[in-house]
């Protein structure tokens, strides 16, 4: 039985320019990164005629000179070379990381600069982006906040107004923090008020990490407190009155490390307005499980905390409550409701001492139930279910007023619905179209709700529903400079490899599918973590449609869309099936004569950055062009950075054996294909991601240009104070927007004005 060795051989550094070493030369380099072998695929491959035609303009440049080391692991009985780990280091601390991204981006620039309609397609999707848009309001005494961008602003600025009819009053407005003094750029995210509406809190993001600063804005002056939380991260802010509030935060790492190194030892803390952080009262944390997330709600009574503990991204809980009414946060005691991570645990309200909670215990699909709790006998917990499991799955509920507002994913759509507090339906909420209803915030207590419908063609439109009535009456319908309804919008299904049906959204314009003419088309897939992709409105997505591309979403297996057995069939030892559902989809939309030939483009991010660059390793044949967005490249070592511990419950760990073997049989990085001919790349990340590091696209974007793998460019864009996506100002979505679609399209033949 083989095990995890260590590095056995290190020797002198090579620099490899692809066109500056004879063919031998790099096979012989490539073939220990790139040995395994890939089944074959099935489409048809491209003629050499219309090969030499693609690729006679603007073939890939000469590429920067890239340090290869001789750096060889025995990993479980197989000699496995990495000799890109050095760009492991962070891009902050190496200058020689530094200087290799500079040159990249630097290449990359040059040649995207060339894409003809390049400068057309970012007037373009800035047009798309120039419409005013509100998110949804929360009440807070009688006050409403909301956040509300006129159309061009970098960043949404946050409103309050006295009464729903009241003028809207600006409270926080990001766009000027910036030459502050303040290092980094700086956006907000969460935004909490206090239950009377007097405080609010908000998080601020730095260089889009995930790494968070709490602050305190006096909403009566608009005076931003002196209260500052550092290191907060993946955290809810859970008000306690109007005293202070619960957040999860993570100890101040290593100098240096904040962006790449392991996390650990989070933990529940409690924050008095008006004190500093040293002062803050520790509620809760697990030293003997010190790999641990936490997560804390508290109700809108604020009787009751609730603490939600996981050790990865599967959905298993431990449940925990604490009674806050009892003493000072330093008595606080937490009680154990869930002591085994086996189920999952979404906190829905609290009224007195009775909790709401949507749950997969016993429920695939997942129900709602109800614990009541006895103050004066802590230890005695009554369950009781409220609403079964149903074919669709119940993915959120809330109270707001008397009712229950659930909603459900209905065949990969969001809709909702309204019962009483027994669970007795009293309204379904329904739209006449392929979209998404989200939304629906509130107290109990409340006589309305806010909730908002989106579609592919259909930005946000936010509607306010009376709960007494039942009416619906709109409160910020967006103006577009386009008609959605010359768009159409279909769900259509596949059959992947192993006879399974998939479904997909289709969007293209009418007049295009009244042809019945093929066009380039984008196909988009995530397939993961139990994730469900919805319809949804993108700004860049409808400048691709606007051109005349077409739009497809897979809702392949390993995601949420249709409960804990899909998710699971995508998972661990049955990931490929991801791969296949998404090989399948493109050879749909070939064969149904909706993608042009040669004219398929793909696209994902995170874990659908890795699933691009999978089945461009399996089936580089289907693919003309391809946009792996902050990927997991390197499936053997993503454990060893920031949170990706995390994932192990859905990749499986590098550690164990039969978990490697199906890691090193996908890893984009490890199964490049030498003298395969790849269609044309262009690989995104961003310096400042902490969540999945940029090394992993850094070093498979190293082993794409060291390989021999065709003429098509293969190309790196690295953002400057980005992270993960969460955050993106809109001056960089429009600039990456159309980088990436100018590129995609100039390798799929879409025509651009």
């Amino acid at each position: 039985m083989g095990r995890i060795g260590r590095a056995v051989l290190v020797t002198a550094a090579v620099l490899l320019a692809p066109g500056a070493m004879a063919h031998e030369e790099a096979e012989a380099l490539a073939a220990p990164l790139h040995g395994l072998p890939i089944r074959s695929g099935t489409g048809d491959a491209p003629s050499a005629a219309a090969d030499r035609a693609a690729i006679t303009t603007l073939l890939a440049p000469r590429y920067p000179a890239t340090r290869r080391d001789s750096l060889i692991e025995r990993q479980f009985g197989e000699d496995l070379a990495d000799p890109y780990r050095w760009l492991e280091a962070d891009v902050r601390a190496s200058s020689e990381v530094a200087g290799w991204v500079a040159q990249q981006n630097a290449a990359s620039s040059a040649y995207l600069a060339q894409l003809p309609g390049r400068d057309a397609l970012r007037d373009k999707i800035r047009s798309l982006f120039a419409y005013e848009r509100f998110s949804l309001p929360r009440k807070a005494g009688s006050r409403y906040f909301y956040t509300r961008n006129s159309g061009l602003q970098n960043q949404a600025a946050l409103y309050v107004r006295e009464g729903l009819s009241g003028e809207g009053r600006l409270l926080v407005d990001p766009n000027g923090w910036q030459g502050t003094g303040d290092a980094g750029l700086r956006t907000l995210d969460a935004w909490v008020p206090s239950p009377g509406g007097r405080l609010l809190a908000f998080s601020q993001q730095r260089d889009g990490s995930d790494w968070r600063t709490i602050r305190v804005v006096d909403v009566g002056s608009g005076r931003v407190l002196e209260d500052r939380l550092e290191w907060a991260n993946d955290t809810a802010i859970g008000w306690v009155g109007d005293a202070g509030f619960l957040y999860a935060r993570y100890p101040e790492p290593p100098a240096g490390e904040a962006y790449r190194a392991p996390v650990y030892d989070k933990a529940i803390w409690f924050h008095r307005i008006g004190t500093p952080q040293s002062a803050d009262v520790l509620v809760f944390s697990t030293p003997d499980h010190r790999d641990w997330n936490h997560r804390v709600s508290v109700s809108s009574d604020g009787r009751w905390a609730v603490i939600l503990s996981s050790a990865s991204t599967l959905p298993r809980r431990v449940l925990r409550v604490i009674p806050l009414a009892r003493g000072r946060a330093q008595e606080w005691a937490p009680i154990t409701v869930v002591p085994e991570m086996t189920s999952d645990w979404k906190f829905v309200e609290g009224t007195g001492d009775k909790l709401w909670f949507v749950t997969n215990a016993g429920a695939p699909h997942y129900r709602l139930v109800r614990l009541d709790l006895d103050r004066k006998a802590p230890g005695a917990l009554k369950w009781s279910e409220v609403v079964g499991e149903k074919t669709d799955t119940l993915d959120a509920g809330r109270i707001v007023g008397d009712r229950l507002v659930l909603s459900y994913l209905q065949r990969g759509s969001s809709i909702a619905v309204v019962t009483d507090l027994r669970g007795r339906p009293k309204r379904a909420i329904t739209v006449d179209a392929i979209g998404s209803a989200s939304g629906f915030g509130g107290r109990p207590g409340d006589p309305e709700t806010f909730y908002q419908f989106s579609s592919f063609n259909q930005p946000p439109a936010i509607y306010r529903l009376d709960l007494r009535s039942g009416a619906a009456t709109p409160f910020a319908v967006p103006h577009v400079p386009f008609n959605p309804e010359d768009y159409l919008v279909e769900q259509r299904s596949f059959t992947s490899k192993d006879g399974t049906r998939v479904p997909m959204y289709l969007v293209r314009k009418r007049s295009l599918a009244a042809t019945n003419k093929a066009a380039p088309t984008l196909l988009y897939g995530y397939g993961g973590f139990d994730v469900a992709l919805t319809p949804g409105y993108s700004a860049v997505r409808m400048a691709w449609l606007e051109a005349g591309g077409v739009f497809a979403l897979a809702n392949i297996r390993g995601g949420g869309e249709f409960g804990r057995a899909w998710y699971d069939a995508g998972r661990l030892a049955n990931k490929q099936n991801s791969f296949d559902d998404f090989i399948a989809a493109g050879e749909y939309l070939v064969r149904e004569g909706i993608a042009a030939p040669r004219g398929l483009a793909i696209q994902g991010g995170s874990n659908g950055g890795m699933l691009v660059a999978a089945v461009i390793n399996q089936r580089p044949d289907l693919f003309a062009a391809a946009n792996p967005d902050v990927g997991v490249m390197d499936m053997l070592r993503f454990d060893r950075f920031t949170t990706g511990r995390f994932w192990t419950d859905d990749y499986g760990s590098p550690s164990r054996e039969a978990d490697w073997r199906v890691l090193r049989a996908y890893s984009p990085y490890h199964n490049i294909r030498a003298r395969a001919d790849y269609p044309a790349i262009l690989v995104t990340t961003a310096d400042t991601d902490d969540r999945v590091v940029p090394a992993h696209s850094f070093k498979y974007v190293a082993a794409l240009q060291a390989a021999e793998i065709g003429a098509r460019p293969h190309l790196l864009r690295v953002e400057a104070q980005a992270g993960h996506g969460p955050g993106k100002p809109v001056d960089k979505v429009i600039a990456s927007g159309a980088d990436v679609l100018a590129f995609l399209a100039k390798w799929t033949g879409l025509a651009l004005e």
